[in-house]
């Protein structure tokens, strides 16, 4: 009896330690972010204090008023059109980039034609290669194009970004869909569309929700061909306007700490919402009945 007291004991401390160890890293992982986060809301002054202020004296809505122009003091920089023109570029590429990725992943998964192993394998090689490596190509068939600087160009590079990911997301949550429903609802009198809307789409919605996720947030953090394919306000988004806080000799480390919470906080909102389609996506097909 006591050997059995011992081992549960033995067990609940391991779990214990295990969990104090995972909050620890996931801090350690956490805190550059939480610091630029209460950056934004405390003056250059104590952000550039030494010894460093750890914690702030007081916090302020200074440094959001300023770049959005409001108040007294103000700097010249657009920040609401960067801010416009990265929801338009990330939501115009996040639809795109989903409505082929579903119908891509839907053909991989349930129709069989030629070369689709091929395909399939030559959309993850594509995936395999970093973006910024497709930096200088890109700008000069871009320049060829005339879509430099333009929204549109940033759309199709950042489309063609994510539609292997979402494409090798979806095939997989469709093929663990059983086919036999989706004859069923055939038989039954539904249509091809009908029977993928109102049988296959449902089971799969949280892979798309998470596919869609993944390729908003990495529409709305990319920086490094963002900052090659633009040049002006008309096309600059938020992650390259952090540049503007910078000049030769100083940087404004307030405004730009400001602008990283604006940047942060639509994500997390984002996360938030659909946490739930996140979380199903990440367990489905772990258990089965």
């Amino acid at each position: 009896m006591s050997a059995v007291v011992e081992s549960r004991a033995s067990k609940r401390a391991k779990s214990v330690a295990l969990w104090i160890a995972t909050f620890a890293l996931m801090l350690v992982m956490c805190l550059p972010g939480l610091w630029v986060m209460l950056s934004g809301f405390r003056p250059n002054r104590e952000i550039l204090a030494k010894p460093p202020v750890w914690l702030p004296e007081a916090l302020t809505l200074d440094n959001f008023g300023k770049i959005f122009g409001w108040g007294a003091e103000q700097i010249a920089i657009p920040v609401p059109a960067y801010f416009t023109n990265s929801l338009i570029i990330a939501l115009t590429s996040t639809l795109i980039a989903l409505a082929i990725g579903m119908a891509g992943g839907y053909a991989f998964a349930r129709f069989r034609f030629r070369f689709k192993g091929g395909l399939f394998l030559g959309l993850m090689l594509f995936r395999a290669v970093p973006g910024v490596a497709l930096s200088l190509p890109v700008f000069m068939l871009w320049s060829k194009l005339g879509l430099i600087d333009t929204k549109a160009g940033l759309i199709i590079v950042y489309v063609s970004l994510n539609v292997p990911f979402t494409i090798w997301l979806i095939d997989g949550f469709f093929r663990q869909i059983p086919l036999s429903l989706s004859e069923a609802a055939q038989v039954d009198g539904c249509t091809r569309w009908q029977a993928f809307w109102k049988i296959e789409f449902p089971l799969a919605r949280s892979g798309i929700a998470s596919a869609g996720v993944f390729a908003f947030l990495t529409s709305w953090n990319e920086f490094a061909l963002a900052s090659q394919l633009t040049r002006s306000t008309d096309s600059k988004t938020l992650p390259v306007g952090l540049l503007d806080f910078t000049a030769q000799f100083t940087i404004d480390w307030a405004g730009m700490c400001a602008m990283a919470v604006i940047i942060i906080v639509p994500a997390l909102i984002l996360t938030f919402v659909v946490q739930k389609h996140l979380i199903a996506g990440l367990t489905f097909g772990g258990v089965k009945g």
